[in-house]
């Protein structure tokens, strides 16, 4: 499973990027506001920078609810690099731009995915990823983690290659769980990835070696 930091804070991008385990970054309107991050020129800039940290793939979503709109921000954010992949809302002209993209040969991600159904039409414009955002669903009364195993289900049937981006993780069960039905991507905070680190086992078990090296060499 690839493992995408979901944040615009150049930070902790590096930070996950040295971790050696980073494969990509997700980014949004509201993580690049959390930042201070205005204006297209900005905008633009810290897009660059992001692709300057990171060896992925590099999410970079338009604002446009439009057809033409959303092409033409497109196009002009995959000409900045070739990292970078056009994420699109699950909306009726989302799914035509995922269609123009897609045979253009730029990647795209759909986001705002909800339903298996939005998931399915998103891989039929042929997009290179689909974010179901699990946390939100859970945040509803609703298993986000089940829309993770019907989409797989559905793809798998028909031998879709769009990827499944689990997106809106939020702690380190999220990801475990992901991986065990089979999400092809994650995407979320960095200290939901470095959870994973953390065992109280692990810290007494270190803590035991380093005491009896060091009693032995007093």
């Amino acid at each position: 499973m690839k493992f995408f930091i979901d944040t615009a804070n150049l930070a902790q991008i590096k930070e996950a990027q040295d971790l050696g385990v980073l494969d990509g970054v997700t980014t949004n309107p509201s993580l690049m506001a959390k930042e201070g991050i205005s204006g297209d020129t900005n905008v633009i800039a810290h897009y660059k920078a992001i692709c300057d940290i990171v060896d992925g793939d590099v999410s970079a979503e338009v604002i446009s609810t439009d057809f033409e709109g959303m092409v033409r921000e497109g196009e002009a954010l995959a000409a900045l690099d070739e990292k970078i992949v056009v994420k699109i809302p699950m909306i009726k002209d989302g799914v035509k731009a995922l269609k123009y993209f897609s045979d253009k040969g730029i990647k795209t991600n759909c986001t705002l995915i909800f339903s298996a159904g939005q998931a399915l039409l998103a891989a039929k414009a042929g997009a290179t990823y689909v974010s179901p955002f699990i946390g939100r669903l859970d945040d509803i009364s609703t298993d986000g983690l089940g829309l993770i195993e019907n989409i797989r289900l559905i793809y798998d049937n028909y031998g879709f290659e769009t990827e499944i981006l689990a997106a809106s993780v939020r702690h380190p069960m999220h990801i475990i769980e992901c991986a065990q039905i089979g999400a092809d991507v994650m995407t979320g905070p960095l200290s939901a990835i470095e959870a994973l680190l953390k065992h109280p086992l692990t810290d007494i078990g270190l803590a035991k070696f380093l005491a009896d090296h060091a009693k032995a060499n007093s």
